[in-house]
């Protein structure tokens, strides 16, 4: 089943039983357990690699369970939506995975859930959590999203939050991730918002003048107070990350419309009162500037933590 999702960067062909590619004949490798598919990448994707190579984010706590992550990802409004929004026999791709939390808590009942991420370490952190808590249905993979080595049209549903502002180009990423969406599969986008980040980098400026020795009014470094690496984890990827844009969702409605796909709603939602109920659930309600006014508020809502925004589509 695993190779039947995954396909040679290089040349798109499948893979053979020993990661041989059947196309052009490339050897790639399976150590501990995880596909290597990731070739060189540009200057840019290289020096996030080596960044997160550093400090695998987000980390685990001391002694976690699968009780415990299940329990701490559904005080999340948004991860519950996501969750019950997506069919429980779905084949999911999480992009930039990261040690791997968020694939872990989708992989339930018959889901196939393949994490992927440019960095090993981070991967290496996220399987042996899978294997510790007893997680069958989650695989995860070495690619880099710009020449991913998985198939095409494979995937009911795309997950990829707080990794396409770290690239270079993040348009372009989008578009490359995008064909491995099939046709009815749906896209769930989380970016930095240019509003709700407004906050964050006023606290950089400190976090800079004091030698990052002094980040005020930040709520994920005072719940993470007794755990060191997992302050550190926080800092370096929200203060001190080499590569950030960040974007505004008439931007990311633009990307949609631009690559054929249709627009289905933004979390939290743009309508001013509204509370989201179901995240595939297509809106039709859009008025630019309510749109503008919500994201001014999500400066005091979103802009305590780390500013993010959720835009989801579906491929026709």
């Amino acid at each position: 089943m695993l190779r039947d999702l995954l396909a040679c960067p290089a040349c798109r062909s499948a893979l053979d039983q020993g990661w041989t590619c059947t196309g052009c004949g490339v050897q790639f490798g399976a150590e501990d357990e995880i596909p290597s598919l990731r070739l060189a990448g540009d200057a840019c994707t290289e020096t996030v690699r080596e960044f997160y190579e550093g400090a695998p984010f987000p980390g685990y706590r001391p002694h976690d369970d699968i009780q415990a992550l299940r329990q701490r990802a559904e005080r999340s409004e948004f991860a519950r939506l996501l969750n019950a929004a997506i069919p429980m026999d779905a084949v999911i791709l999480e992009i930039g995975c990261g040690t791997g939390q968020m694939s872990i808590y989708l992989s339930a009942a018959q889901r196939t859930v393949i994490g992927a991420d440019v960095t090993r370490a981070s991967l290496k952190l996220g399987a042996a959590a899978a294997r510790r808590f007893g997680v069958s249905g989650v695989h995860f993979v070495e690619t880099d999203l710009h020449r991913p080595g998985l198939r095409a049209g494979a995937f009911d549903v795309i997950y990829t939050s707080g990794v396409l502002h770290h690239t270079r180009n993040p348009l372009a990423a989008f578009q490359a991730i995008l064909p491995l969406l099939r046709p009815g599969g749906v896209i769930v986008l989380g970016l930095y918002n240019a509003f709700a980040r407004i906050p964050l980098q006023a606290r950089r400026v400190i976090a800079r003048l004091s030698g990052y020795r002094w980040i005020p009014f930040d709520p994920v470094l005072q719940d993470r107070k007794n755990e060191a690496a997992r302050r550190e984890a926080w800092v370096r990827d929200q203060y001190r990350h080499p590569e950030e844009h960040r974007h505004t969702a008439a931007e990311i409605r633009g990307w949609f419309a631009q690559n054929g796909v249709d627009y289905l709603g933004t979390y939290p939602s743009l309508l001013l009162g509204e509370k989201t109920e179901n995240l595939f659930a297509a809106t039709t309600d859009y008025w630019p500037i309510e749109a503008w006014l919500t994201q001014i508020g999500w400066m005091a809502s979103l802009g305590r933590e780390g500013g993010l925004f959720v835009t989801v589509g579906r491929r026709p």
